[in-house]
């Protein structure tokens, strides 16, 4: 018998621009997906709130600064590889503009997305902002 692997919590960001665009980040070479496209973020680290963990991370891997971030919704996948809580926060003020430092691509998107393949787990991310949207 295998036993329960325990969730790994996962802080993750909606860069909100004015316009309505959100950055979407590809997974670098090496590490599980690499190529899916998902919205950016990290594990939390031991004794490190939600905001510290996406604002370390947008650090390390996007060289901006979180100024504004606030907890928007949660969801587990279970991936092959990991069980993941994501805990997601819109991001709505910072500073610098985002680069890649880690090998990844960037892309600012609108609904519907035209980046691809996306991660199933940001695939109900992008259903919530459809819904938020409303009918057009």
């Amino acid at each position: 018998m295998t036993p329960a692997r325990q969730p790994i919590a996962v802080a993750v960001g909606l860069m909100l621009r004015q316009d309505g665009a959100f950055l979407m980040a590809s997974r670098p070479p090496g590490k599980p997906y690499a190529g899916y496209w998902e919205f950016p973020g990290g594990k939390l680290e031991a004794g490190e709130s939600l905001v510290q963990a996406l604002t370390r991370e947008f650090e390390e891997e996007l060289g901006v600064a979180v100024i504004e971030a606030q907890y928007w919704r949660s969801l587990r996948m279970d991936y092959p590889h990991a069980l993941v809580d994501l805990q997601f926060c819109r991001i709505t003020a910072w500073s610098g503009e985002p680069q890649g430092l880690e090998g990844q691509q960037l892309a600012w998107q609108t609904l519907p997305v035209t980046v691809s393949p996306v991660l199933p787990g940001a695939l109900p991310v992008l259903d919530w902002l459809n819904q938020e949207r409303g009918p057009r």
